[in-house]
């Protein structure tokens, strides 16, 4: 059978032949069926338009240059795309290629102290008179800044501070009369909200990418919640804004997930707000000012909180405490949840610092802590965070083998006392060490060198009291137990053999 090819002009007089069956269709059904309730098709929107933001926004994103001084030898006199594939492998941990690294100087001599590429990253401007946010990373280990407005005028600019913590650093340029950006309300974003970025990615200044906010208050770093987003990002795009619908700026565009090192659909956003209280201390000062109480800690585990007694999973598990501290001169030990922290609930473990640190140094807070099965409220008064503190290793373990007198069985552990000097040492008041592991105390992850702290929530100072509190304990369910290794506290679960 021929039939005639279909074109595209066509497909109205069809429809509209459709329209008017459907019509006289309708016009035949009884009056009773026309009565049936009708259903309201859902409001179907369509796609943003971003222009708008573009011309709103696009004046006040800049292109940040980096260079550094270093002989031409050491630079290797590579081209500007060269440039841009070493920021792309340095910034997410690639092996740089050998065709790309150092060359040697028999290979190519030149003057030292000449100003090489070193990077390329993007920022937007904060006020008029030419200060500019951008990610600390950015910015980091640059002799010279170099700023590219859109209307392609370039300025050197100087480095106002860097807080490596949050990955934020302010910028200055010698200007005025300049286009600042408005900054939005990230309690307002939403999940699924549309968000556009503009940036420099590989150096191709004022791209524009867009998608939705897939995620808020991802924690992926210390003292930052992260906006997780599938809007594009690729390296030169860090330190570039992210705007909403309304366009304001609502975070700097800083990290990616990616196996590959390009994009690959989830990308993170540092928060505004968070960002312009780092800046507004940069501004003031240069630097950083956090809290810091001197802990170690850890997340609390379902079977662990209801092992304990703490039903469900929920504040900070102290796993240490520094010496001199103000944790340890407020009392808290290791195998405390802090729970509360000036009245705000700890629901997770990243929420302890995130607060600490927004504290001011030498303010007298309070803090709600959870041990052996009872709440507790310590005062303390929060001491500053060095700059880039190193953390204190835990130390090791004694390896000196006392000689063993008491063996519980049912355990598979092999235990003694702790000497005067060993709890001086380890500054506890009491404790039992184990001297050997086995069958269930083995597979809960106990071992030579572990002090046991706690059992079912009653401190044990001796084997004795150890084996008394083992007693009461139902012989069927599982067993928490409050251990120290070195510098360290964490909890375990003995699952009896049944």
């Amino acid at each position: 059978m021929n039939s005639k090819p279909l074109s595209l002009t066509s497909l109205p007089s069809i429809f509209l032949g459709g329209a008017l069956a459907l019509s006289a269709l309708a016009w035949s059904v009884p009056a009773k069926a026309q009565s049936l309730p009708q259903v309201t098709a859902p409001s179907v929107r369509g796609l943003p338009d971003f222009t708008d933001l573009v011309d709103l926004v696009g004046p006040s994103v800049v292109n940040i240059r980096t260079l550094e001084r270093a002989s031409t030898s050491a630079a290797g006199g590579g081209s500007a795309m060269d440039e841009q594939m070493l920021e792309f492998f340095r910034r997410f941990g690639i092996p740089i290629p050998p065709s790309m690294g150092p060359r040697s100087p028999k290979q190519e001599p030149g003057p030292m102290d000449e100003a090489q590429p070193r990077g390329v990253g993007s920022g937007f401007i904060l006020s008029s008179d030419g200060l500019i946010m951008t990610n600390a990373h950015v910015v980091d280990g640059a002799d010279e800044l170099i700023v590219t407005l859109p209307d392609n005028r370039e300025f050197k600019a100087k480095l106002v501070g860097a807080d490596k913590r949050t990955d934020v650093a302010v910028v200055k340029i010698e200007a005025s009369g300049l286009n600042a950006v408005r900054i939005g309300d990230v309690n307002r974003l939403r999940v699924g909200e549309w968000v556009m970025a503009i940036g420099s990615p590989f150096g191709l200044e004022n791209t524009v990418t867009a998608g939705i906010v897939s995620a808020k208050k991802r924690d992926t770093g210390d003292f930052l919640p992260f906006i997780q987003t599938d809007v594009a990002i690729n390296p030169g795009n860090s330190g570039g804004p992210l705007i909403n619908m309304r366009g304001e700026v609502v975070g700097i565009n800083s990290q990616i997930y990616s196996r590959s090192g390009g994009f690959q659909g989830i990308s993170f956003a540092i928060p505004i707000d968070e960002a312009v209280r780092v800046s507004d201390q940069l501004r003031t000062t240069g630097r950083v000012t956090r809290g810091r109480i001197g802990v170690q800690i850890d997340q609390v585990s379902k079977e662990v909180a209801e092992s304990i007694g703490l039903g469900k999973p929920r504040g900070a598990l102290v796993r240490g405490v520094e010496a001199d501290s103000p944790a340890s001169k407020a009392g808290v030990e290791p195998g405390d949840i802090i729970l509360k922290f000036d009245g705000k609930d700890i629901d997770k473990s990243v929420d302890l610092p995130r607060l600490v640190g927004s504290t001011k140094p030498g303010n007298k807070s309070r803090m709600t802590v959870f041990r052996r099965g009872t709440q507790k409220e310590l005062g303390i008064t929060v001491a500053e965070l060095e700059p880039e503190q190193a953390e204190r290793r835990a130390a090791a373990p004694d390896t000196v083998r006392p000689q063993v007198s008491s063996v519980v069985q049912s355990l598979g552990l092999t235990l003694k006392a702790l000497t005067a000097a060993q709890k001086k040492e380890l500054n506890l008041r009491g404790g039992v060490r184990v001297e050997s592991a086995e069958g269930p105390a083995a597979r809960a992850g106990l071992r030579e060198g572990d002090v046991i702290v706690a059992i079912d929530n009653m401190d044990t100072t001796s084997v004795e009291e150890l084996e008394a509190a083992l007693s009461k304990v139902d012989k069927g369910k599982s067993i928490n137990v409050l251990f120290r290794r070195g510098e360290w506290a964490q909890y375990t679960l003995i699952r009896p053999i049944r």
